[in-house]
């Protein structure tokens, strides 16, 4: 029914207007009687085999929602009646701001892709704690940025005030040093910087477990432009800071092979043109690292196989963003069902 029907309508018109109506639409619905049950009814599979414990953290199942879907952490408790096992929230910066210059949302449907340059708009940290504040067991990653206007050799400032505010809000943290859509901000991405910036959040959350409160896993998320060096890197940067796990991976900067007359648009690209690359940077990360930290796999999931071919990879979850748009809630649960059916 999305595909063929929902989908075609909602393709007609300009995507960041369909997504903020969508948004709309989705909160309204769900206020009616009976729909929250209706949505679980037929995308929630509850299955203890689905479970995965990773992080000290329990996932009802291993889909879930990526970053960048809902920012502001205002419609999380809907989105997980769609099955999804755990919602990251973000990229939230500590103070709001309202991103890059509009148009900067493109789709690219010959190649089911999109091209994003929205530049971390969001409420900033504290509209994204009152939301949190309302939640009751969704399992929620909060992805953490700088603010544009902030330099980088200040930029670890930034990612204390997200951590500290967000801390007993999230269950875990999203390091975001890989966007294309902040300028500089994948300089952060470079040894010296990164190891800095997380050394600096472990020592935060060793002061906030001696406040009687427990440490919350720290992920780092990359870009897939990454030479095979600079991934090298990335497997050298886990095991010195030893942070929890590595989320692969961010949107693109390239353009390989596209058919649609936007390609051209600046941003970052995801969706099925990123599938191959994502899991190619996910294999080389758990075979050179000889699996020696948890992954989160993202990057061009529109189907069941694609999904299947990352956790072969390495993946120990995955997030889905593009594909969600693209074929709808029911893919969460098709995920699933297979996982079932292989477990």
């Amino acid at each position: 029914m999305y595909k063929l029907l929902i989908r075609p309508i909602l393709f007609c018109f300009d995507p960041e207007k369909v997504h903020y109506f969508t948004f709309s639409l989705i909160r309204t619905i769900s206020k009616i009687p009976g729909f929250k049950s209706l949505f679980r009814n037929l995308y929630l599979i509850n299955d203890e085999r689905l479970e995965r414990q990773l992080f000290g953290l329990t996932f009802k199942n291993p889909v879930g929602l990526a970053a960048g879907f809902d920012k502001n952490a205002v419609l999380y408790k809907e989105l997980s009646n769609f099955g999804f096992g755990f919602i990251e929230i973000g990229t939230i910066t500590p103070k709001p701001q309202d991103g890059n210059p509009k148009k900067r949302l493109f789709r690219l449907k010959e190649d089911s892709g999109i091209i994003n340059r929205m530049g971390f708009n969001n409420g900033g940290v504290e509209v994204a704690v009152e939301q949190l504040k309302k939640n009751k067991g969704v399992l929620i990653g909060g992805n953490i940025g700088k603010n544009k206007i902030t330099l980088n050799e200040n930029a670890v400032d930034d990612y204390v005030i997200c951590f500290n505010a967000l801390f007993d809000y999230v269950d875990y943290f999203v390091v975001n040093v890989s966007s294309p859509n902040t300028p500089n901000l994948r300089a952060l991405q470079d040894k010296e910087p990164l190891t800095a910036l997380l050394m600096e959040l472990r020592k935060l959350n060793v002061v906030h477990t001696e406040r009687s409160r427990s440490a919350k896993p720290i992920l780092l998320k990359i870009a897939p432009d990454l030479s095979d060096d600079q991934l090298l890197d990335i497997i050298e940067i886990v095991a010195e800071t030893k942070i929890d796990g590595v989320i692969a991976t961010n949107t693109t900067i390239a353009r390989d092979d596209l058919q649609s007359s936007n390609k051209k648009e600046v941003g970052g690209l995801s969706g099925k043109p990123l599938t191959n690359r994502s899991t190619e940077v996910i294999r080389f990360l758990s075979e050179k690292s000889n699996k020696a930290f948890p992954i989160i796999g993202v990057g061009g999931i529109h189907s069941v196989e694609d999904a299947i071919e990352k956790i072969e990879a390495g993946a120990d979850l995955l997030q889905i963003y593009t594909g969600f748009i693209y074929e709808g809630p029911k893919l969460i649960k098709s995920i699933n069902k297979r996982l079932l059916s292989e477990s």
